[in-house]
């Protein structure tokens, strides 16, 4: 067999280093081609909440696809309405909410973003803020309310009117008494920026901010939602009611689906014409996430997401090199004490673990919903084992001749 790396290289666009060339998975495990097996913590960057080849995902693939597996934006099909209807009750919505199905968390963040500007323009307001350290998606609207440089200035001029605020209740005032503000897009937790959580408060007086200034408020789910943190969305921590929310991620188990749900007056915004999408919602995806969702609540997986939570931190608490951890739930940061984690990640992958690192300074890990006490026990092991390698790495260099 030729090297996969090479296939890589001259057949796929050259985006970003590829680790390993994965052929099947199980559970939290997966192989490479060479029969190496991974536990994989990072779960395709807090998408397979349900691991790999789970049967309720396998089933629901299978049923549907024999059915109906696609039809155009001119029909509806009974799945497609179970799963609007479902996710208007797990988001708590009430009766007028609204749901619009997408392909992935960019095109959920995509139709929000003219969902603020259907609700500013009429008043003259276009100002979108967002949170420094924010990651909206790749494509050219949801990459204008990403400030990373890195991603984004390579295009621009980007969508205009996009405002970047502080992570601080201090900005957040300014920015609106300043005017024009359309709406605020904020992720309860920024995975990309490496598992942030905002500043206590922060949420709610958002909320109250966009209200008085007839604002909306925006919250980015697509790595928080689907039950990721312990909850059906980490709003619902807050005691807040949005006025749109987008998901993606854990929605479909691995399975391409987003998002957008919109509370009360927010939900009469869009009309025939606006938007729309052909794939969006099709049978197939939106079975499969029927499936999902379902099977998180009968077999009350949030409790797991819970107590697995809390005993990943505590267990990586007293580890070599670990300064602290972020996060809710089972997307958790580990943040490092040296600027080091690409090498963790590093040595992780080496001893058939999987892990990401978003900074320098933290690894980031997103599991399946369904591990236990073997797959904790593992991830430990070969946790505590690349920091030590790394933490002694750095000794010996740092040791005089």
């Amino acid at each position: 067999m030729n090297d996969w790396n090479d296939d890589a290289s001259r057949d796929l666009m050259s985006l970003g280093g590829r680790l390993a060339l994965l052929t099947r998975g199980e559970g939290s495990w997966v192989w490479d081609a060479d029969g190496k097996r991974y536990l994989d913590f990072l779960g395709g960057i807090a998408v397979n909440c349900l691991g790999h080849a789970h049967p309720v995902f396998v089933e629901a693939v299978s049923r549907q696809a024999a059915v109906l597996a696609h039809v155009s934006n001119y029909f509806a099909s009974p799945a497609q309405l179970e799963l609007a209807a479902r996710l208007k009750r797990l988001a708590g919505t009430g009766e007028q909410g609204r749901v619009f199905l997408a392909n992935s968390g960019t095109e959920a963040n995509e139709t929000a973003i003219k969902l603020a500007r259907l609700h500013g323009m009429p008043s003259g307001r276009s100002t979108i803020l967002v949170v420094d350290g924010a990651f909206h998606g790749r494509t050219m609207g949801a990459l204008s309310l990403t400030p990373k440089a890195t991603y984004r200035d390579p295009f621009l001029p980007a969508v205009p009117d996009v405002v970047t605020v502080q992570r601080s209740v201090a900005s957040l005032e300014a920015a609106f008494a300043a005017g024009g503000v359309a709406a605020l897009f904020v992720e309860p937790i920024q995975g990309e920026a490496g598992v942030v959580e905002l500043p206590e408060g922060f949420l709610t007086r958002a909320r109250e901010l966009t209200a008085e200034h007839d604002a909306l408020l925006i919250l980015d789910e697509v790595q928080t939602g689907s039950g990721r943190t312990g909850d059906w969305f980490a709003f619902q921590h807050e005691g807040i009611i949005p006025d749109a929310v987008t998901l993606a991620k854990g929605i479909g188990a691995g399975f391409p689906l987003g998002a957008l749900i919109t509370f009360g007056a927010t939900s009469e915004l869009f009309y025939p014409s606006t938007h729309n999408s052909t794939f969006g919602g099709n049978p197939l995806a939106s079975a499969v996430s029927n499936a999902v969702l379902d099977h998180i609540e009968k077999e009350h997986l949030l409790e797991n997401v819970n107590a697995r939570g809390a005993q990943l931190r505590a267990g990586v608490a007293e580890l070599p090199l670990v300064a602290g951890t972020s996060g809710a739930g089972l997307l958790i940061g580990i943040r490092l004490s040296r600027p080091v984690a690409a090498e963790v990640r590093e040595a992780a992958h080496e001893r058939g673990l999987i892990v990401n690192a978003p900074t320098e300074d933290v690894i980031r890990i997103a599991p399946a919903y369904t591990i236990g006490d073997s797959e904790v026990a593992e991830f430990l092991t070969q946790f505590r084992a690349a920091l030590a390698a790394v933490a002694s790495s750095h000794e010996t260099m740092e040791t005089p001749a």
